[in-house]
């Protein structure tokens, strides 16, 4: 049987508020192509769906307009969609009957009976190879919010979210390898943030407030031969373990992904093994550029910036430009001098990033009682000295003073 992950396509995700429509219907594009290339049985889709729980009309086209053609194209195929913490659980779930018609199954929440007992059996789905006959069985899972998980029994000293999330993986294991028979695979999905996961910077939002959401690869069990996740957007292999997989987004969601290799992962499973784990790049529709490749001066940078040579394109193919550049002291016509440097190329200025030279030592220690002593232009003479290494200049503290003033 043949499956291929992905997650995190965040439809509806804006890069400094330009719209990414054209971008994701590329890799939807591509993904049909891909899915009959690779002759696919399953499609797993784990969380993020949307970028966030009000997705517009426009986005939720694509999703649906997606699982149409893509039944259409093959029509064995299964897809299992699960909610990531960007989605509407609801929302995503909303029309589940008539999407579960056509072979496409929908997890965005947990149920529970009158008891408060979770209904596992929704969580556990069977899933046919080439021959229609079950070769797997897939463990469901959504992103899981504290109030989700299962009760620990008393006693239990464990993290109540961590061991709660643990058990419930558990009991799907049980009930999966009671169900399952002899030369059948157990599949996992989840959207979580496991111990050792790299983060894309910028992109990525924290699931848990504090430091208590990351996951061990041990709430896996053994029997369990692939674990299909979703969040963090950077593909990789969690402690080194090829089984336990993050395919990461299908496009960059921030300029510090301008130099990964986005991806899907296509798995083989062979009987109760996984045989083959195999990464099929998936083609940038619109190049990221950072402009210059490490911050710099401002006269470099518009140097740089007046010799860039980018090919014609429509504008919705156009490069996203980041712009980066070493202030040594404020620039208020900044942005005016980059715009003009680039007027009439063929790039969208995205965003202009910069910094300025660290001082060699940090700032001293203060208590809140000599804090409460410093006064405004105190603070703003530490802050500019730590920030440019360099004395304010005057005018700029007589502009202070002038807001300070009383009605200003």
């Amino acid at each position: 049987m043949r499956l291929l992950h992905t997650s995190d396509w965040h439809l509806g995700q804006t890069l400094h508020n330009y719209e990414r429509g054209y971008e994701h219907q590329r890799f939807l594009d591509w993904l049909l192509d891909t899915l009959v290339a690779e002759r696919a049985d399953v499609l797993l889709v784990a969380g993020d769906v949307f970028d966030n729980a009000n997705p517009s009309a426009a986005s939720q086209k694509q999703l649906y307009v997606f699982l149409q053609q893509a039944r259409a194209r093959l029509p064995a195929l299964q897809l299992v969609v699960v909610a990531g913490n960007h989605d509407s659980a609801g929302r995503l779930e909303a029309p589940g009957p008539l999407l579960a018609a056509h072979g496409t199954h929908v997890i965005g929440h947990l149920l529970r009976d009158a008891a408060g007992d979770i209904d596992l059996e929704r969580l556990l789905l069977p899933l046919a190879g080439s021959d229609g006959q079950v070769q797997a069985w897939c463990l469901a899972v959504p992103f899981l919010r504290p109030g989700d998980v299962p009760k620990l029994p008393a006693g239990d000293t464990q993290d109540a979210y961590l061991g709660g999330i643990a058990l419930l993986y558990r009991q799907l294991t049980d009930l999966a390898l009671a169900r399952r028979q002899p030369g059948q695979a157990i599949v996992a999905m989840g959207h979580c943030h496991m111990v050792g996961g790299e983060m894309s910077n910028d992109s990525e939002r924290r699931i848990v407030i504090g430091g208590t959401e990351m996951l061990p690869s041990g709430i896996f069990d053994a029997a369990i031969a692939y674990a299909a996740l979703g969040h963090l957007h950077k593909a990789q292999a969690v402690g080194g373990q090829e089984h336990i997989r993050y395919c990461g987004s299908p496009i960059p969601l921030s300029f510090a992904e301008v130099n990964y290799r986005h991806q899907v992962l296509c798995l083989d499973i062979d009987g109760e093994q996984l045989r083959e784990v195999r990464a099929i790049e998936v083609p940038r529709a619109v190049p990221l550029l950072r402009v210059p490749a490490a911050p710099a001066p401002i006269g470099e940078v518009l140097a740089q910036l007046a010799a860039l040579d980018v090919p014609e394109a429509p504008p919705e193919a156009q490069p996203f430009l980041e712009v980066r550049v070493r202030l040594d002291a404020p620039e208020p016509g900044l942005r005016m001098r980059i715009e003009t440097a680039l007027d009439g190329k063929p790039v969208r200025l995205a965003k202009i990033e910069t910094s300025s030279a660290a001082r060699s030592s940090a700032p001293d220690n203060m208590t809140l009682d000599q804090l409460g002593q410093l006064q405004p232009d105190d603070i703003f003479r530490r802050l500019y000295l730590q920030k440019y290494d360099k004395e304010a200049p005057p005018e700029q503290l007589s502009a202070l003073a002038e807001l300070l003033l009383p009605g200003a």
